[in-house]
């Protein structure tokens, strides 16, 4: 007696075409996403972040902020004591105000020398008259002599007349040279008081730019950090107190390998998916590159010309700024957060 013939099971090759179909279906949508995108998850959010740093030496009196608080550019966030700075103004204002003192008298004395300059400018004038004079009756009593008209004593005194105003004519020669010399001095005296007045009103400028570095002020607007200062300490110049995030400068860094960066150019528009918060659509655009790898830019960069060398594939940080303009969602977003960010190429 024959036996019926064992129907086929067309399951298992019904569940391999399913299969085939759906890897099919995974791979092409694959493959032609990754030919339109170019992603990584090697990626942050960055941002600008301004140290605020102590610019004097003082004791800490006040604080005006909390940590991780909004604050806005040129607010006082912190109060130095100031009390040593003050006097080192006032005592800089004293050396100022003599120093002009200087100055008025070495002025005073000017006017005064000018004044002798001129008197003996006249006197001169006046004993060169005398002198004409005493040259004239000279000559004519000589004349008169030798004829016998005038005693000889007359002709000795014309003489010794002449004789004095000549001198009286030197001496004023001699006073007029004298009193211009002192001007000169004076005016020398004065140079120097005016360069003393200068650098006085230095030492004023500089007083007082010491004096407004006690109050540390907001170089940006943005959330404080980072905080490390408390009120009765000690700080010293070039000691960093705090940072400041810039609210304006939230941007991403992501690092792609070098064989992506032949599809990537600026102004290209990119997706970008926090982790922090992955249902946020946030849309970007690339900016620039580095110039550099991140590697070379390390503190101790690689040199492939020492030891064995092994080809790893380098990463280019590569600026992408943010295009989103909901303020609150770049509010969430702090420099340091993960992201993946997918460039349409």
């Amino acid at each position: 007696m024959t036996q019926p013939a064992k129907k086929k099971n067309k399951v298992i090759p019904i569940i391999l075409g399913v299969l085939i179909l759906i890897g099919a279906f995974f791979g092409i949508t694959e493959y032609n996403y990754y030919s339109k995108h170019v992603d990584t998850d090697d990626a942050q959010i960055d941002g600008d972040i301004s140290p605020v740093i102590a610019r004097v030496s003082g004791y800490v009196k006040d604080i005006n902020f909390e940590e991780n608080s909004k604050v806005n550019q040129d607010q006082v966030l912190v109060t130095l004591d100031d009390s040593d700075y003050k006097i080192k103004l006032e005592q800089a204002q004293a050396g100022q105000v003599g120093a002009n003192a200087g100055v008025s008298v070495s002025q005073a004395q000017i006017v005064a020398t000018s004044a002798n300059t001129a008197t003996a400018k006249a006197n001169i004038e006046a004993a060169r008259v005398k002198l004409d004079l005493a040259k004239k009756d000279f000559d004519r009593y000589e004349n008169l002599v030798k004829d016998g008209s005038i005693t000889r004593q007359a002709f000795d005194q014309a003489k010794a007349q002449k004789e004095t105003a000549q001198a009286s004519y030197d001496a004023a020669v001699d006073q007029y040279h004298a009193a211009v010399k002192q001007v000169g001095t004076t005016q020398s005296q004065l140079s120097v008081s005016n360069s003393g007045v200068t650098q006085r009103q230095a030492d004023v400028d500089f007083a007082k730019l010491q004096l407004s570095y006690t109050q540390i002020k907001a170089p940006t607007t943005g959330t404080v950090g980072k905080k490390s200062v408390q009120k009765g300490q000690l700080v010293q110049a070039g000691q960093s107190l705090f940072s400041i995030v810039n609210d304006n400068s939230i941007y991403v860094t992501a690092n792609f390998k070098e064989t992506q960066l032949e599809k990537i150019h600026s102004g290209q528009k990119v997706k970008i998916d926090v982790d922090a918060y992955p249902d946020q659509d946030i849309e970007g655009e690339v900016y620039n590159f580095s110039p550099i790898t991140g590697a070379k830019g390390s503190l101790l960069p690689p040199d492939n010309a020492t030891g064995n060398f092994v080809k790893v594939i380098q990463r280019v940080p590569v600026k992408i700024k943010i295009v989103n303009k909901d303020k609150a969602v770049l509010e969430k977003l702090r420099p340091g957060m993960s992201v993946k960010v997918s460039v349409a190429i």
